[in-house]
C-alpha cells in the first residue's frame, strides 16, 4: 500500500505542472468568465451583479445580429467549398505519381503561414487596381473578347471591366474571406490523405471486379470508408469558421467596407478590449459556446446514420 501511495505522490508531482497550469490559465478564468458575464465589468472598477442584463442587451443588440448573419454567411460556403477542396487535393495526391512528396510538401506549406503574414499576402493579392487576382482576371476577361470579336460578337462591358474591388466592395468583401479560407485546406488535407491510405485495397478490388469506375468507387467505397475523418475535419471547421479573427481583423477592420465583414468574434474583441464592456464580453462568448455546442450536436445527429465505423 505505501508503494503505490509514494507512486501516486510522485504521479501527482510530475503532473502539477500541468495541474497547476491548468487550474490557473484555464479553469480559473472559466469560472470567472461565466460570473463576470453576470456583470457589468470594465476591468478599471470592480463588477457590478445586473443578472441577465447582457444576455437581454444581447437581443436587442442589432451590430450582434449583423455579425451573426455575416459570420454564418462566410462559415456555410467556406465549410462546403473547404471540405471539397481538401478532400480533392487528397485523392489527387494518393494517387501514384512522379514528385509525390514534393506534391504533398507543396499543398501543405501554405497552412504553415503565419496568419498576420497570409493575410498581408491576401491584402496584395486582392488590390483592385494591381492584385494579382483582379491582373489574372483582365487576362482572361482579355482573351474572351477577342474569341467573341472573333466570331463577330460584341463583349459585354462587364467582361471588359472584369476584376472586382474585394476590399472596398460589400458585394465581394465575404467572397473574397471565403476564397481566402481555400488557402488552408493543406492542413485537412494531410489528415484526408492518412485516411486514403488507410482504405483496404481488398474493397476497392472488388469494386472494380463488379465493373465500378473511379466515381463508383469513390461514391460506394472511399468516401464511406472516410467519413469519419469527414465528420471530425468539418466540426473543426465549423468550429474555425464560426471564431474566425485575425485574417478579418487584419484585411477589414471594424468589418469595413458597410459592416459587411464585421463577424462575431471580432465584435467580441471590440467590446472587451475597445468599449471595456467585458461583462458583455463574456456574455457574449458563452452565447457563442451555446452555438458551436448545439450545432456540434445536431452535425453528430444527423451523421449517425451516415458515418460508417469500421468497428459497426
Amino acid at each position: 500500500m505505501s508503494v503505490r501511495k509514494s507512486e501516486a505522490r510522485a504521479g501527482v508531482l510530475f503532473a502539477s505542472p500541468w495541474l497547476l497550469g491548468f487550474l490557473v490559465f484555464l479553469a480559473a478564468p472559466l469560472v470567472a468568465s461565466v460570473y463576470y458575464s453576470f456583470c457589468e465589468f470594465s476591468v478599471l472598477k470592480p463588477p457590478i451583479f445586473i443578472g441577465l442584463d447582457n444576455y437581454r442587451d444581447m437581443i436587442h443588440d442589432p451590430i450582434l445580429w449583423t455579425t451573426l448573419y455575416n459570420t454564418a454567411y462566410f462559415t456555410i460556403p467556406a465549410l462546403f467549398f473547404g471540405t471539397f477542396a481538401s478532400i480533392a487535393m487528397a485523392l489527387l495526391l494518393n494517387a501514384k505519381v512522379k514528385g509525390q512528396a514534393f506534391y504533398r510538401t507543396f499543398f501543405y506549406l501554405p497552412s504553415l503561414v503565419p496568419p498576420v503574414a497570409s493575410a498581408m499576402l491576401w491584402m496584395w493579392m486582392f488590390n483592385g487596381e494591381n492584385g494579382l487576382i483582379n491582373i489574372a482576371l483582365a487576362k482572361l476577361g482579355g482573351w474572351a473578347c477577342w474569341v467573341l470579336e472573333l466570331v463577330h460578337i460584341k463583349p459585354p462591358t462587364w467582361l471588359v471591366d472584369i476584376g472586382p474591388a474585394w476590399l472596398s466592395d460589400p458585394l465581394w468583401s465575404k467572397p473574397a474571406l471565403i476564397l481566402m479560407s481555400l488557402w488552408g485546406a493543406g492542413n485537412a488535407m494531410v489528415i484526408y490523405l492518412a485516411s486514403l491510405q488507410d482504405v483496404p485495397t481488398e474493397l476497392v478490388e472488388a469494386c472494380e471486379l463488379d465493373g465500378a469506375n473511379f466515381w463508383g468507387k469513390l461514391w460506394n467505397v472511399t468516401i464511406p470508408m472516410i467519413s469519419p475523418v469527414i465528420l471530425f475535419n468539418s466540426i473543426m471547421l465549423l468550429i474555425g469558421s464560426l471564431q474566425k479573427f485575425t485574417d478579418v481583423y487584419i484585411l477589414f477592420p471594424q468589418g469595413a467596407p458597410a459592416q459587411s465583414t464585421y463577424f462575431y468574434i471580432p465584435y467580441l474583441f471590440d467590446n472587451a478590449f475597445v468599449y471595456h464592456k467585458f461583462g458583455y464580453a463574456c456574455a457574449m462568448g458563452w452565447f457563442l459556446f451555446v452555438i458551436i455546442l448545439v450545432l456540434t450536436l445536431v452535425t453528430l445527429k444527423i451523421s449517425e446514420k451516415r458515418v460508417y465505423y469500421g468497428g459497426d
